[in-house]
């Protein structure tokens, strides 16, 4: 899969990207500038049931908010599971749907700054692809597989075990847990740390260890540990397998403190690079704006 990560547009217009995922709607734009770096317009995102009306209603946000009118806008370019609902133009635009891999690898390499790298997608579920950029500005997008572990699995674990089902409320339980009264660590199971060639911290078995005192707040932790090293594990097998150290790591979980935290560690020991970039959650719809039709 081969995508141009090179906006080519008239001087002061702005290209829109849209991402219309199963709960919210993500927005972005570019503006190209006389030096043709292009500039990015900040995103935002729209909760909404319906995905024509979060389309419409993010565009009319997102062009009020900055300002803008329909006529500078050169061209909308949708992704997402939610994309597919729409029909034509939207406003009598130049509308334009990207493969999502495409906006994942694009995204990811743009938000990161590298030319060579895994980035994963961690949205309800999560899709991992190899994206380079070539000397000649194209970018090559291989789609390696992903797991249906993310988003929808925390929020269905926690809504289950916890009655417990908005990420604001998951967060905040999980930053008083404590995961020695949940998961089992290679150092519970051997009493050589140098035994093993990875950390001794590191986690044997998730919810290996679920201690009858375990609080909400514990589980909570517990859970988004669980996905975090699912994902992590996931991701370290893809960059080996293709010689890479870094990984971006995109999608709306990488605003989750206990997720981003359980990354920290993890890179030295697997030896790999985890990247968590500004504007992570972000990253589909990015790229989405920068791919050229």
């Amino acid at each position: 899969m081969n995508s141009d990560s090179t906006v080519h547009t008239a001087t002061g217009k702005v290209v829109i990207g849209i991402d219309v995922g199963g709960s919210t709607t993500k927005i972005v734009g570019f503006r190209h500038t006389a030096s043709g770096t292009p500039e990015l317009i900040s995103p935002l995102f729209v909760r909404a049931t319906d995905p024509i009306t979060s389309i419409y209603g993010a565009l009319g946000r997102f062009t009020s908010e900055n300002g803008l009118t329909l006529d500078d806008v050169s061209r909308v370019m949708t992704t997402g599971v939610g994309s597919s609902f729409l029909s034509g133009s939207i406003y009598s635009l130049d509308c334009h749907s990207v493969p999502e891999f495409s906006g994942v690898g694009l995204g990811g390499l743009y938000l990161s700054g590298l030319n060579d790298a895994i980035i994963v997608s961690m949205g309800t579920g999560t899709a991992i692809v190899h994206a380079k950029r070539q000397a000649d500005g194209k970018t090559d997008v291989e789609y390696l597989g992903g797991t249906g572990v993310g988003g929808g699995t925390l929020l269905g674990l926690t809504k289950k075990m916890l009655g417990v089902d908005t990420i604001e409320h998951i967060e905040q339980m999980a930053m008083g847990g404590d995961l020695s009264k949940i998961d089992l660590t290679i150092r519970d199971i051997s009493k050589q740390d140098d035994q093993f060639p990875i950390g001794a911290n590191l986690t044997a078995a998730n919810f290996g260890k679920l201690s009858d005192m375990a609080t909400g707040e514990d589980i909570a932790l517990g859970l988004c540990n669980m996905v975090a090293e699912t994902i992590a594990m996931m991701s370290i097998f893809a960059a080996r397998g293709h010689g890479i150290r870094d990984i971006v790591l995109t999608g709306n979980l990488t605003n989750i403190a206990p997720i981003r935290r359980a990354y920290e560690n993890l890179g030295d020991s697997f030896g790999v690079n985890f990247i968590i970039p500004e504007n992570a959650q972000f990253g589909t719809v990015i790229g989405a704006a920068l791919f050229e039709p």
